[in-house]
C-alpha cells in the first residue's frame, strides 16, 4: 500500500544524476486544460432542495475555481486553459463546432492565472440562479445528435491536445481534466456511425496520451445516479480490471479534495537530516526528519561596515592576564575535585555531554495521557522511512517525536 501518493516524504539527493531523474518524476510545471461538459444535462440540479442545490455545471465551475485561487498563490508558474464543449458558439483556433475557450484569445498556447481570469471566470459560479448570461453568451447544446457526424468531445480533445503542445514532457506535466455527468455520450446513436464516433474518440485520446498529456475523468454524480464508467470512458483513459470498480470512489475523493492536493503541492516537505531508527537489537531503519510546524523568528542582525559595506566578521582571542601575551593554545575547562582542578579539553567535554550518537532508539511505550504539555522542550518532528517499499512497516514506524523530559 503506497501511503504517499503524492510524494510529500520522498527522498531528496544532491547527486547530478539522481537531480535530473527526480525531475523527469517531478516536473517543475504543470499544465493543465479543463474541459467541462456544457450540455443541457449539465444544467439539473444536484439536490432536491432549491435553496441549497446547485447545478452540476457550477459545481464544476466551483471546484476549478478554487483551484485558480489556490493555484496563482502556490504555483503561479503553471498554465491553464478553460475550454466548454456541447455549446453552441464556438471559440478555437481550429474553428472546430461545439468548443469554446474560455481564457485563450488568438493565441496558440495556454495562461498563467491571474486575479482577473479568477475574477471573470467567478462570474459565471456567482450567477448560478441566473444561467442566462452563460446561455445568451455561449449557449448549451448536445454535441453529439443522432443524424449528424458532430462529435464535440472528440473536437474538445482535439483543442486540448493542440494547447498543450508546446514544452517538453519530461519536464512539464500536462493533464486534460474532464468534468462531466454523462457517462454515456453516445448513448443517443446506434449502428456504424456510433461505433466510428466511439473508435475515432479513442484514438484522439490515445494520441493525446503518447504525447505525454494523461486524460483524468472527474464524474459529477449523486449517490442514487451512480456513473458509470464502463460505459465509455473507460476505453477513454485505458482502465482495465479493478480499476474500473475504483475508479468512481477515488475519482470523487480527488473532486471533493481538489483544492487541499493543490495544497499539498505547495507545501513540499523538505528533510532536515536522515536519522537510524533503532527498534531491537539488530534491526535498525533509516528515517527522514521533517519539521512540519516552526515558529516564525525574525531575522538575525547583521554588522556592515560603513565604508566597504561588506559585512564584519568576530574574532575573538584569549591575552593571558599575567604577561599580556596572546594564547595561542586551545582554553581547557576544569572542575575543582578534592582541592584539585580537574582539566577537562574542549573535546574532552563535548564526549561527556554525548549521551547518544544521535540516532533513535525503541525503549518502549507509554499511555498518552502521560505526556504533559510542559515535557515538550521543541517543536515535534515528524518521521518517515527513507525506504519506499517498507510496505505495511509504515504502519509502526512513521509518526512523530519530540524532546521532552520523560
Amino acid at each position: 500500500m503506497n501511503l504517499d501518493p503524492q510524494g510529500l516524504f520522498r527522498d531528496h539527493s544532491d547527486s547530478d544524476d539522481e537531480f535530473e531523474l527526480e525531475k523527469e518524476k517531478d516536473p517543475s510545471k504543470e499544465m493543465v486544460v479543463y474541459l467541462i461538459d456544457a450540455s443541457p444535462k449539465m444544467f439539473d440540479l444536484v439536490g432536491n432542495d432549491e435553496d441549497k442545490s446547485q447545478t452540476y455545471f457550477h459545481a464544476a465551475i466551483s471546484s476549478i475555481s478554487q483551484s485558480l485561487k489556490t493555484q496563482i498563490i502556490g504555483k503561479s508558474s503553471d498554465e491553464v486553459a478553460i475550454c466548454f464543449f456541447n455549446t453552441k458558439e464556438k471559440k478555437n483556433l481550429q474553428d472546430l463546432n461545439g468548443v469554446f475557450v474560455f481564457n485563450v484569445n488568438d493565441r496558440e498556447f495556454l495562461d498563467q492565472p491571474t486575479a482577473k481570469l479568477i475574477k471573470e471566470f467567478s462570474c459565471i459560479e456567482a450567477l448560478r440562479n441566473l444561467a442566462g448570461t452563460f446561455m445568451s453568451n455561449i449557449g448549451s447544446q448536445y454535441g453529439i445528435i443522432p443524424g449528424s457526424r458532430e462529435n464535440s468531445l472528440y473536437s474538445a480533445l482535439w483543442v486540448a491536445q493542440a494547447l498543450l503542445r508546446k514544452g517538453s514532457p519530461k519536464y512539464v506535466s500536462k493533464r486534460i481534466l474532464v468534468f462531466t455527468n454523462e457517462d454515456n455520450p453516445f448513448g443517443n446513436i446506434t449502428g456504424a456511425a456510433k461505433t466510428d464516433m466511439i473508435r475515432t474518440t479513442v484514438q484522439r485520446a490515445y494520441d493525446a496520451q503518447e504525447m505525454g498529456i494523461s486524460i483524468e475523468i472527474l464524474p459529477l454524480s449523486i449517490p442514487n445516479e451512480p456513473f458509470n464508467v464502463s460505459h465509455f470512458y473507460a476505453d477513454l483513459i485505458g482502465l482495465e480490471g479493478d480499476e474500473v470498480a475504483q475508479f468512481l470512489p477515488s475519482a470523487v475523493e480527488r473532486l471533493e479534495d481538489m483544492t487541499d492536493q493543490l495544497t499539498k503541492r505547495i507545501f513540499k516537505k523538505r528533510i532536515v537530516r536522515t536519522i537510524s531508527f533503532s527498534i531491537a537489537e539488530g534491526i535498525n531503519i533509516e528515517v527522514n526528519t521533517y519539521a512540519l510546524i516552526r515558529p516564525a523568528l525574525p531575522g538575525s542582525v547583521t554588522w556592515l561596515d560603513s565604508v566597504t559595506n561588506l559585512s564584519l566578521k568576530a574574532e575573538r582571542s584569549f591575552i593571558c592576564a599575567d604577561t599580556g601575551a596572546l594564547v595561542h593554545e586551545p582554553p581547557k575547562r576544569f572542575h575543582p575535585y578534592k582541592n584539585e582542578n580537574v582539566k577537562f579539553s574542549v573535546d574532552e567535554l563535548s564526549e561527556i555531554k554525548r549521551i547518544s550518537n544521535g540516532h533513535l532508539c525503541l525503549l518502549g511505550f507509554k499511555p498518552l495521557d502521560l505526556l504533559k504539555d510542559y515535557h515538550n522542550l521543541k517543536p515535534s518532528t515528524f518521521i518517515f522511512p527513507t525506504d519506499e517499499d517498507c510496505g505495511r512497516l509504515h504502519f509502526v514506524f512513521e509518526g512523530f517525536f519530540s524532546v521532552s523530559r520523560i
